[in-house]
């Protein structure tokens, strides 16, 4: 009996397996995310139901206004002592867990998990215009690293749990596991690998059946019929949408930039910062709730409620100025889905825009608005497959690929031919120079680094023994295909080759340039 135990066992220790042992612990990780995600839209939607009755309370109670904007306060001063408590719970979370994977920082899982959760409740129920998704990625990360540290797992695959959990936070946040999948590969680590790919996808497609057990399958935005794009003239405006929507994205990372600094350098203490938003949220509560929250409902409000172009405006540039002074205060959230509305708002804008001046027929208008968010994605994060993806799984419009990635695209060469740097690539570049004026705990080790070869690339037909590795790395193992090959001095690397090469986790980005695939003219 012992034997056979012992033999079961070999199955999950035995090198061979480990792709088997990341499938079976990335759906544990999916099952434990997918419960913690569940419950944490549960309580947004609640409060999203709510906010419009207790307003119309609070508009008919005048006296009753003062004691909201004492809990107002209150929740202030909570999350200041949140993000006091553990710096790693400011923002969006997103910069932090790639600063994790880079080897730049360090989480206590744990900790991370219950303040987390709770800041990201507290500021987003009470208003504030971050979304939900930041959190629910590092909700996730959590889960995956927490279930890693506790099996004891390796550093190297401690990542890939991590990694995994990411995505299955993602998906489970916006019933979307395809996106899930491909924002591990395309955003956490710019890296095509199947061991990243095999615990993102149990991970991420198990943690959205267990939110779809409570929230049921639909899509999280609701808008209807969307008619299928099949003339060419529609294509030439979907390049035109992506043009136009690339240019006000332009102005977001600038303005998040603008907005970090200002809370820095403002005279107020740590407590005030986030009374600032929370106040502001109370206001607009009653003269604009339409930019209150992550901002879902208004995205589906377009399609229903015919708003004059004037309107669409107020709303494009109040939700704008909102979320910059929501993040800028440093309080848990993410800036995900007020991106997705912004760029909601941004195609409707354009849609008027061309209907008025004779060049697009109205049926078009609800496409404008499912393109207008992808394009404002694609320009802020830089991941149009990612953005493309999602937002066909967040409308239920798989009938649209063709042109959502011809707007992504469209809208990310407008970004890269400004210069405009990815958004949460800035984030984390902001938190580490910084790092020293945050509470947060850094630490320098060597990781076991995953890279490819790529085409091109300095590494592409060289032998080990010519190769400078960078961060005193040290090349263990190459795998070609299905071969796993001794890693000689005469060894000749070869384009789509796998490494794995223990380095100094400050030098993972040299490595990975030394990897990556050169553009040859």
């Amino acid at each position: 009996m012992r034997a056979r135990i012992a033999q079961a066992m070999d199955i999950f220790t035995e090198p061979k397996h480990f792709k088997l042992r990341l499938f079976l612990e990335g759906n544990l990780i999916g099952v434990c995310t997918g419960l913690v995600i569940a419950l944490f839209r549960y309580l947004l939607e609640l409060s999203e139901e709510m906010q419009p009755l207790f307003y119309a309370y609070l508009a008919a109670n005048p006296l009753a206004t003062i004691g909201w904007f004492t809990v107002l306060a209150g929740i202030g001063y909570v999350l200041c002592r949140i993000v006091r408590r553990d710096g790693m719970t400011s923002g969006s979370g997103i910069p932090q867990i790639k600063g994790i994977l880079a080897g730049e920082m360090h989480m206590h899982w744990a900790r991370v998990l219950v303040l987390k959760f709770v800041g990201a409740v507290l500021g987003i129920g009470a208003g504030l215009s971050l979304g939900r998704e930041g959190p629910s990625v590092q909700l996730g990360a959590c889960v995956g690293q927490g279930i890693g540290r506790l099996g004891h797992r390796s550093r190297a695959e401690s990542r890939y749990l991590l990694t995994a959990g990411a995505g299955a936070g993602l998906a489970a946040a916006f019933n979307a596991p395809l996106a899930g999948v491909i924002f591990c590969l395309e955003e956490l680590t710019k890296n095509f690998s199947p061991l990243v790919l095999m615990g993102a996808i149990s991970a991420a497609v198990t943690a959205t059946t267990v939110t779809q057990v409570f929230f049921g399958m639909q899509p999280v935005f609701h808008l209807g019929d969307i008619p299928v794009v099949q003339t060419g003239d529609v294509y030439l405006l979907c390049i035109a949408l992506g043009i136009f929507v690339g240019v006000l994205g332009l102005a977001f990372n600038r303005m998040l930039t603008r907005s970090l600094d200002a809370y820095a350098h403002a005279p107020l203490r740590d407590w005030q910062k986030p009374m600032v938003p929370l106040f502001a949220a109370g206001v607009l509560g009653f003269v604009l709730p339409q930019v209150l929250g992550g901002g879902s409902r208004l995205v589906d409000s377009l399609v229903i409620t015919d708003y004059g172009l004037a309107m669409l405006v107020v709303l494009l540039v109040g939700k704008f100025a909102f979320t910059m002074l929501c993040f800028g205060s440093g309080v848990p959230g993410g800036i995900f889905l007020p991106m997705l509305v912004l760029g909601s708002v941004g195609g409707a804008i354009f849609a008027q825009l061309a209907v008025g001046l004779g060049c697009m027929d109205p049926v078009w208008t609800v496409d404008c608005i499912v393109f207008g968010m992808a394009a404002y994605f694609a320009a802020v994060v830089k991941s149009p497959v990612t953005g493309t993806i999602l937002i066909m799984e967040m409308t239920g419009s798989f009938a649209h690929m063709l042109p959502l990635i011809l707007v992504s695209m469209t809208a990310y060469l407008v970004a890269d031919l400004t210069d405009g740097q990815p958004v949460y690539d800035m984030l984390l570049a902001r938190s580490l120079a910084l790092r020293d004026k945050i509470r947060q705990r850094v630490r320098s080790h060597r990781i076991m680094a995953e890279v490819t070869v790529g085409e091109n690339s300095i590494l592409a037909g060289a032998e080990i023994k010519d190769i400078q590795w960078p961060g005193a790395g040290l090349l263990v193992n190459v795998r070609r295909g299905t071969q796993e090959l001794v890693p000689s001095g005469g060894l000749q690397l070869l384009a789509g080759d796998y490494l794995y090469v223990v380095v100094d986790a400050a030098a993972l980005s040299q490595l990975q340039g030394l990897a990556g695939e050169r553009i040859v003219e």
